[in-house]
């Protein structure tokens, strides 16, 4: 890990509050309906008494204790959204990292732009259907799970990487304008997100139905994605404290189209940490040995870049920003 990456670090820890004493982490899953789009898979970290044991979740093995008992009343909740073609394990790190400092934390398999399903991946309606996903997500956490009169409604924040960032920036009010998409694309035939998504797909007619949830209160963006279509004034209601992140070697959603777009058309200065030497998949959780041989890809990074390293640290400094802005 570079020094300045250490240093920025050191200075976004700083800036935060310290955490109580740690819990074990309980693990549960479960199903969403949605009559539109189909089922989804929901999984969910929060704070317990149980001692963990190692549990396979996808590719990974996480140290979790299934379906124990939840430690705790009034607690905050962090929903995360994956990016294009990810799942609801690529932060499980982030999320255990939350759950031990005493948040609920939930993340939700995208129906059409997931490892398991991408058929809708860079499409316009994969992208209408993220936020419609992500808000009934906080429906059934706050309605239907059994565990909800644990979680505090008035303390929740959103977590996205990659589209997962567009996503939360849609739940939060943003209302991007995807016809910048197509005309971006020509622009700009260089940036790569035009590779991967389909910058030709068909609009709806007529103003498109966003899903907003107005229960956020605080936004954790990493590599946020389609920057562009919230320009000029697509996050002008967005008032709540954000951080950002971005890394200075993203191949994938590069500068200044995506997150910079992002940075400069929110009305408040968000807390933004730009980090030498990390790709764009930087953020998601170090890959074990068969993740890297199937997809390395997404598990390689620049040469002098500590993925592991980094996510310590990353995941302190995001547990410290829920602590203090959803005090």
């Amino acid at each position: 890990m570079t020094s300045l990456l250490r240093l920025t670090l050191a200075l976004l820890l700083a800036a935060g509050l310290a955490g109580g004493a740690r819990a074990a982490v309980g693990f549960q899953v479960a199903v969403v309906a949605d009559p539109d789009g189909g089922p989804f898979e929901l999984a969910i970290w929060y704070p317990t008494d149980t001692p963990g044991s190692p549990q396979r979740l996808g590719p990974y093995v996480q140290q979790v204790a299934p379906d124990a008992p939840l430690r705790g009343t009034g607690l905050p909740l962090v929903l995360i959204s994956h990016g294009s073609g990810g799942s609801l394990s690529n932060h499980h790190d982030t999320a255990a990292a939350l759950a031990e400092a005493g948040f609920v934390v939930a993340a939700l398999n995208h129906v059409g732009d997931s490892t398991d399903d991408p058929s809708l991946a860079g499409t316009a309606r994969g992208l209408i259907l993220r936020p419609r996903q992500y808000h009934l997500a906080l429906d059934w956490l706050l309605g239907a799970w059994a565990e909800r009169g644990k979680v505090d409604a008035r303390r929740i924040g959103g977590f996205g990487f990659s589209a997962g960032g567009f996503t939360v920036l849609v739940a939060a009010g943003g209302v991007p304008d995807l016809r910048r998409i197509a005309l971006h694309c020509v622009v700009q035939p260089g940036d790569p997100s035009c590779r991967l998504g389909r910058p030709g797909d068909r609009l709806p007619q007529g103003p498109i139905p966003w899903a907003h949830d107005g229960r956020l209160r605080a936004l954790v963006l990493a590599a946020p994605a389609l920057g562009y279509v919230f320009v000029p004034q697509g996050l002008a209601s967005l008032d709540m404290p954000v951080q950002l992140w971005r890394g200075r070697l993203d191949e994938v959603l590069m500068h200044p189209w995506h997150g910079e777009q992002v940075r400069f058309a929110l009305p408040n200065p968000p807390m933004h940490a730009e980090l030498p030497g990390a790709g764009h998949y930087a953020f998601l959780a170090p890959c074990p040995p068969a993740m890297l041989a199937a997809v390395p890809e997404i598990c390689i990074d620049p040469p002098g870049f500590d993925r592991a390293g980094f996510h310590r640290e990353f995941n302190a400094v995001v547990v410290r920003f829920f602590v203090e802005k959803l005090r």
